[in-house]
């Protein structure tokens, strides 16, 4: 079958780090442009790429079918707008957009063409994710009933880019909020409220560089966690049933990997190497639980697979609805200092459900 065409708009730290290698090992893609404003540099990574300066090239070019939107944050709903009006398929990195309401626009616009909009949650392919959700399906923990994820990282110095900027999109919340709230939704669905903190902690810091965000369900509690100021020590997940606990320490691999050249899919892709601790009630004291390896490279095929057979991406547009809705709740409640209602329509609170994709 004839590759798909792609273009890949950015070749900043999402676009070389994840995307372009990503889209290079997917045998059904063909990158066959990057629009950035180094051409050299995307030269040096991919010579036989074309380099265009700017997006207008992309959207003229009919050969053109999948447009990736790896650009900064708040020129995400505007680029996804121009190639869904282009009549390109369209990926885009989280954060989706900026707010709810550009993302509503999003989908609409989508539908009305008839063509995929989805968006880059890698996480949902992480080694620790994927055990997570092998161990609540084999039942190992029962209901659970507490459930903490954190994803911190040790950069107490505020560096000069646009990510720990003051501009819109800017801050560790639209970093790594989606993440967290995408692997949270995909195990329990929308929470009843949302109550957060989100704050600068950081000397000189312009954007937040750190959050605490809890996810109130009937029968749970979650708590979302990102911070620019643990060096360690604390647990990626801590999972809690009425059977037993799950603890899990370190990050995933696959982003160390890529930054470090290593191929998508070859030997040891994926393997991650943090302790990960499963303690029942059935079994006395602790004992490894084994992960499988992460998947980073499943996304694109999956996504190829879904516009030519017209079924659902492996991220629906709908559930980065829901996403971004929890992400701005979150906002709001740190700002209003009380509790937060996500306000969604009906379909959008079951896009996490099997009805709803």
């Amino acid at each position: 079958m004839q590759r798909m065409n792609c273009a890949l708009l950015g070749f900043g730290y999402a676009g070389k780090t994840f995307h372009a290698p990503l889209l290079e090992a997917a045998s059904d893609v063909e990158l066959c442009m990057i629009q950035s404003s180094r051409p050299e540099a995307v030269h040096a990574a991919y010579p036989g790429v074309a380099v265009v300066a700017d997006m207008h090239a992309v959207l003229a070019n009919p050969a053109i079918e999948l447009v990736v939107i790896a650009t900064p944050n708040a020129t995400h709903a505007p680029l996804a707008r121009a190639a869904l009006l282009a009549g390109k398929h369209v990926v885009v990195d989280k954060p989706f957009t900026l707010t709810v309401a550009e993302a509503r626009d999003l989908v609409a616009l989508a539908r009305a063409h008839g063509l995929l909009l989805s968006v880059f949650q890698n996480r949902r392919w992480d080694a620790d994710f994927l055990g997570l959700q092998a161990l609540c399906a084999a039942g190992e923990l029962g209901r659970v009933v507490q459930f903490s994820s954190q994803f911190n990282r040790y950069r107490p110095q505020v560096q000069a880019r646009w990510r720990e900027g003051a501009g819109d999109g800017a801050g560790l919340w639209y970093d790594l909020g989606p993440h967290l709230i995408d692997q949270a939704l995909l195990l329990f669905g929308v929470p009843a409220g949302v109550t957060a903190q989100i704050r600068v902690m950081r000397e000189g810091g312009l954007s937040p560089d750190w959050a605490h965000v809890q996810l109130h369900y009937p029968d749970k509690e979650v708590q979302l966690h990102a911070s620019m100021l643990v060096s360690g020590g604390e647990p990626r997940f801590a999972v809690h049933g009425l059977q037993g606990s799950w603890i899990k320490y370190g990050l995933d691999e696959q982003e160390n990997q890529l930054k470090a050249g290593v191929v998508p899919g070859g030997e040891r892709w994926g393997l991650d190497s943090g302790e990960s601790w499963l303690m029942t009630a059935a079994i006395p004291g602790r004992r490894h639980w084994k992960l499988p390896a992460g998947n980073y490279e499943a996304f694109y095929p999956a996504v190829v697979a879904a516009i030519r057979t017209r079924q659902c991406p492996p991220v629906t547009a709908l559930q980065a609805v829901v996403v971004m809705a929890v992400l701005e709740a979150a906002l709001q409640s740190s700002r209003l200092g009380r509790t937060v209602v996500p306000q969604l329509e009906e379909n959008e609170r079951l896009a996490f459900s099997a009805e709803g994709r």
